[in-house]
């Protein structure tokens, strides 16, 4: 109980502070600071210790008067709830001290830091969100919060080889990493040039930004290098995309996969790496802001669709044909994209139709094929000079991947 009302006396003062600074001075002065928010916290306290969660309600309601009058006494020069809303939430935070200290001290910090960041939230909101930004924010959480609870958690469909859940908690994923790579491009790209650019890119789509340093290069010559440093660098990314997801599905397939992913994308940093340092060395010339949405829905949903296309492929050609069938499904699905494939196989394993070791061969298969698309990418949008700087490396990292299956 004395840790209980330790916290509670302060997370009011924590919470007080920012208030008392920002409540003003003269007859217009806020009605609440420092005092105000810890004797509020400290009612809370009291009330779940004295009288249990009756008390305790009594207590809040009373705060809640308090917060309405100084409302109405404040609203034409202060139009704002958050000072009432923060005296009422400090004080039911006071009263779960009691029971749970740490917890409340987190919540405490929590909404003084929300206080403390007015302008900055403000700002973000305001003036560095897009309207296609925000409409991707409720996208997410709606894919996340609404359908992905509805979804049935078990195997459906020919072979059993379709679990909605998990099909649309990689899709989630997916969208997830996507729209960190967007927000990393939109914060580097700029600043570090087109190196950094090109691996947060690879996020969104290795293959596309590949596509897109060659189209950037061909176009400018003078920045061929730091294209080609881009391109490179985008694998690195699809190295990581994989582990993440890969790891997502089973661990026992990640575990299987490892050695092979860090030769993989070993060589790609070292590869990519030297073209970064000569590329330092020139001019970087301007990158152009990244435009556009965090994420495609429709790409998610044609994802989604391709994977559970290649979940049933694989599927029926293991039972017709054994693990020759999945290495000839996961090959032919790694042209397009190496990530649906790669899922697919570990569904497999996860579902204990393919032993983990077994799976290691499939993914390579498709991470071979979608490395050929890299590569023709490199030569059709960039031309001959850029794919003979791009090519080699993506080489050197199917090379590495294949070597570490000999080693391990």
């Amino acid at each position: 109980m004395l840790l209980g009302f330790a916290v509670a006396l302060g997370v009011g003062l924590l919470i007080g502070i920012d208030r008392e600074r920002k409540k003003g001075e003269g007859p217009n002065r806020g009605a609440a600071g420092l005092r105000t928010f810890a004797l509020a916290s400290l009612a809370g306290a009291t009330g779940a210790a004295a009288g249990g969660d009756l008390l305790l309600a009594s207590v809040v309601l009373g705060m809640v008067a308090f917060a309405g009058l100084s409302y109405w006494r404040a609203r034409e020069t202060d139009p704002g709830l958050t000072t009432e809303t923060a005296l009422v939430a400090t004080a039911l935070v006071g009263g779960f001290a009691i029971r749970e200290p740490a917890f409340a001290a987190g919540i405490g910090v929590v909404i003084a830091l929300l206080l403390n960041a007015r302008d900055e939230l403000h700002r973000f909101v305001r003036s560095m969100l897009s309207n296609e930004e925000i409409r991707d924010l409720l996208i997410f959480a709606g894919a996340t919060l609404v359908v992905l609870p509805l979804l049935p958690d078990h195997p459906i469909g020919p072979y059993g080889a379709l679990n909605l859940h998990t099909i649309w908690l990689v899709v989630i994923l997916v969208m997830g990493v996507s729209a960190l790579g967007y927000i990393a491009v939109r914060i580097v790209g700029p600043r570090f040039g087109l190196p950094l650019a090109g691996l947060a890119s690879g996020f969104i789509s290795s293959s596309a930004t590949v596509g897109a340093m060659g189209a950037r290069a061909a176009r400018e010559q003078e920045m061929m290098m730091p294209a080609a440093a881009g391109a490179v660098l985008s694998s690195v990314a699809t190295v990581v995309q994989l582990g993440i997801l890969v790891a997502a599905i089973d661990l026992a397939a990640f575990k299987a996969f490892l050695v092979p992913l860090l030769f993989s994308g070993g060589a790609a940093i070292l590869y990519g790496g030297t073209f970064t340092l000569w590329a330092l060395r020139q001019e970087r010339g301007k990158v152009e802001q990244i435009q556009g949405s965090a994420f495609s829905l429709r790409t998610a949903l044609i994802f989604a669709a391709i994977l559970a296309g290649v979940l049933v492929l694989a599927a029926a050609l293991q039972n017709w044909f054994g693990e020759a069938g999945v290495i000839f499904a996961a090959g032919a699905a790694g042209f397009a994209d190496t990530h649906a494939p790669a899922i697919s196989v570990a569904s497999l394993v996860a579902a204990g139709k393919l032993v983990p070791q077994a799976a290691v061969i499939p993914i390579l298969a498709a991470f071979s094929t979608n490395t050929i698309t890299k590569m023709v990418f490199a030569f059709t949008t960039g031309g001959s000079r850029f794919a003979l700087y791009v090519v080699p490396g993506q080489i050197l990292m199917l090379v590495a991947a294949w070597a570490a299956v000999l080693v391990v």
